[in-house]
Parts: C-alpha cells; sequence; structure tokens
C-alpha cells in the first residue's frame, strides 16, 4: 500500500514572497560534499531539494553529514536570503541529522550571523500515511465528505506517528517536540474518481480526446484498497501516465 504523504513546512519569512521566479539548472553541485546515501540538487540559487534514498549510515558518516548539512544550508543563506529549502523522503533521513536545523527554524533572526528570517524549510514524508488513510475512511463511514475532514484531526495523528518512530529524520532532533513547524499540509488518499480525472487530464496533456474504454480500462487495472470498499487508489494517480500509454 502506498501511504498518502504529508508536507510541514516552516518559514522564517515576514511575507509569503516567492524564492525565486525561475528556475535555472545546475550542472556542478554547489555542496562541499555528497555521500551515497544523500543526493544534494540545487535547482537555482535560491531552490534546494535534499533526497535521502539509502540510510546506510554509520555514526561516524553520520557525524560528518551533519556539518556538511549545517554548511550547505549557511552557504546557501549566504548566496540567497530567500532560499526554498526542500528535504524529501523525511522517513529515510537517518535519525538526529535534522538537529542541525533548529536554530534554522527557531525564534532568533540572525543565526551564525546570517539572517534566514525569509528562508522557508519544506519537509516531505510518507509516516503517518496509515493514520491519515483510517481518519479518511472513517469519515467515508460516517458519510462525511473527505473535504470535511479538519487539520485538526490529522496533525496530532500525523505528529504522534512520527515521535513515535525511532527511524524518522526528525527523531532525537527536537523539532517535533519543540514545534518549531508551522504547518503540516497532509496528502488525503485519491478516491476512484480523482483517478478519473488524472486520466482525462493525462489524455489532455498528449492532445487525445476523452475515450471511455481507455478511462475504464485504467480504472479497472488500478488496485483500491480496502479490500471490501475499494476507496482509495494504492499508488493514487503515480501510473496513470503509464497505464494510459498501456491501453491506448
Amino acid at each position: 500500500m502506498s501511504a498518502p504523504c504529508w508536507r510541514t513546512t516552516s518559514s522564517r519569512a515576514a511575507s509569503a514572497a516567492p524564492a525565486c521566479t525561475t528556475f535555472l539548472p545546475s550542472s556542478t553541485s554547489p555542496t562541499p560534499a555528497t555521500s551515497s546515501a544523500t543526493r544534494y540538487h540545487l535547482w537555482s540559487t535560491c531552490v534546494c531539494q535534499i533526497i535521502c534514498t539509502v540510510v546506510l549510515l554509520e555514526i561516524s558518516p553520520n557525524l560528518w553529514l551533519r556539518k556538511d548539512l549545517k554548511s550547505w544550508v549557511q552557504g546557501n543563506l549566504t548566496a540567497c536570503g530567500r532560499s526554498l529549502f526542500l528535504f524529501d523522503e523525511m522517513d529515510k533521513m537517518p535519525p538526529g541529522l535534522m538537529e542541525v536545523l533548529r536554530p534554522f527554524l527557531g525564534s532568533s533572526w540572525v543565526v551564525y550571523g546570517t539572517n534566514y528570517r525569509k528562508a522557508i524549510f519544506i519537509f516531505i514524508s510518507n509516516t503517518g500515511g496509515e493514520q491519515i488513510n483510517q481518519v479518511a475512511l472513517e469519515a467515508w463511514r460516517s458519510r462525511r465528505d473527505r473535504e470535511e475532514i479538519l487539520l485538526q484531526e490529522l496533525e496530532p495523528v500525523i505528529s504522534r506517528a512520527v515521535l513515535d518512530n525511532p527511524h524518522h529524520g526528525f527523531s532525537n532532533s527536537g523539532i517535533m517536540e519543540e514545534r518549531l513547524l508551522d504547518a503540516v499540509v497532509p496528502f488525503l488518499p485519491l478516491q476512484r474518481h480523482h483517478v478519473r480525472h488524472c486520466v482525462l487530464n493525462e489524455l489532455a496533456q498528449l492532445g487525445l480526446e476523452p475515450r471511455d474504454e481507455v478511462v475504464q480500462a485504467v480504472l479497472d487495472s488500478t488496485t483500491f484498497f480496502p479490500e471490501d470498499e475499494q476507496l482509495f487508489s494504492s499508488n493514487g494517480c503515480k501510473t496513470v501516465a503509464s497505464r494510459i500509454a498501456f491501453f491506448l
């Protein structure tokens, strides 16, 4: 089962101005070093991304990576005060690594001599996906529309799932305990009509007219859960494009 994602954001910005209006690809990495477990990507001088793909760090590399991450964040903030940092797959990030971000997420205006109040940090994780699914399922069984699900219903269960997971990137960091994140944005599971919209949008992007047989074939080949209700797509709309190509 593919759990829904959720995003946590921490913005030190006084206004919601965009970090950068133009994305400029870079062929060289701005980081001083890169490990096999973590890939650094610079989208522009103001937009940065970290994706953790393998969790095989021992204690000593983890300590080295903390110093590297700290200097990387500082360097990017020095280059662009409105930097946007995107940390993907937080559930696979080495526990304790995010502790180096605590000063940047706190209430101070200046950290290590750098003003970071206009920086934005976004964290994406799959942890809590089962809890999100359960809340959505209970709402459906209570005949409530998914749009009626309140953030107040989801935020506590997501936070608890993160705090109870000793392998999560926020573990041993103090970020969740000290409530340093401004907002939690859960991604609810997609239902059959959402997948149908995805199929229609994909056909439109391909310049094709809607074809009922193609739409139905994609829906029929998509796995839905729970087993009895067949309510939510196990992969969201991730496989829609490839399935359409198969049925055209």
